[in-house]
């Protein structure tokens, strides 16, 4: 079953434009949202979550039409969110934030076994009693992740959630990822490419309020193709370029005849498409 179906998503505020006919759909499985900042991703999830409405286009979640107060309930009753910033309650213990959202999701029946349930889920068993103020960033991250677990929900959407962590919190963050996506349909949006590298089946690039790519990861590398090349200097006229621990320089862009190409990486597919949409946009 499609989990997702947008068609035609748009959105203004005021006098700016934050999505524009945006289409696509979700399965089943971890999906990737990347963009630059102010591209439209947090409002594209916002909308998924139902947090607030698109100003034109349709869109189904779970079978359910959010645009009426209905659909909206029986979307959220199966629904897991993790904001940005999910607003915690500083002075809660962990347990008793999860089972504050247990309550704001209406769970009666054995919520306190669902509480534990979802903090064992994602390893906070002996931190459950830990006000959320003494907890490191990766363990608060933990604590939202299971308040959006709560109630094994169909949809997942989470955003930036490994923004902060240091390497170690991201690797075991991505391993909690990885298990939840089995089974049910993830949307995670990120600026970390290695995130989608290592997570995701699929990514779409979202720029300008407008989905720039959506396929594979290895096809939006693919997009870098033949525009990326080392050098002992760095290339004058290159989409971007850094010194490598080897000393070599990484370019991206048009290579000059001769030039030495390499494979490239997610991260130059990504950085090759946005820099074709923002050419597109001057052009324009």
């Amino acid at each position: 079953m499609t989990t997702v179906q947008a068609e035609g998503l748009s959105l203004r505020f005021r006098r700016t434009t934050a999505l524009e006919e945006v289409s696509f759909t979700l399965d089943d499985g971890v999906t990737g949202l990347l963009g630059p900042n102010g591209a439209g991703k947090t409002t594209l999830l916002r909308i998924l979550a139902t947090a607030i409405p698109a100003d034109a286009g349709r869109l189904r979640i779970l079978g359910a039409d959010p645009r009426n107060a209905a659909g909206r309930l029986a979307v959220r009753r199966r629904l897991g969110y993790l904001p940005q910033n999910p607003g915690f309650h500083q002075h809660f213990t962990a347990f008793e934030f999860v089972d504050y959202i247990a309550i704001l999701k209406e769970i009666v029946d054995g919520r306190h076994d669902e509480v534990r349930r979802v903090l064992h889920a994602v390893g906070l068993d002996d931190q459950r009693g830990k006000k959320i103020k003494a907890l490191s960033g990766g363990m608060r991250q933990r604590v939202g992740l299971a308040a959006a677990l709560l109630d094994d929900p169909a949809l997942v959407i989470l955003d930036e959630p490994t923004v902060g962590l240091d390497p170690e919190q991201r690797l075991r963050f991505r391993e909690l990822i990885a298990d939840i996506g089995e089974g049910r349909t993830v949307l995670l949006s990120t600026h970390q490419t290695e995130d989608v590298a290592t997570l995701c089946r699929r990514v779409i690039v979202l720029n300008q309020g407008r989905i720039r790519f959506d396929g594979e990861p290895s096809e939006l590398a693919g997009m870098a193709r033949g525009r990326v090349w080392t050098s002992q200097a760095r290339a004058e006229g290159a989409l971007a370029g850094w010194r490598t621990g080897n000393g070599d320089f990484h370019n991206i862009g048009d290579p000059p005849p001769g030039a030495r190409l390499v494979e490239p990486s997610i991260e130059d597919g990504y950085l090759t498409v946005i820099d074709a949409a923002a050419l597109a946009g001057r052009a324009s």
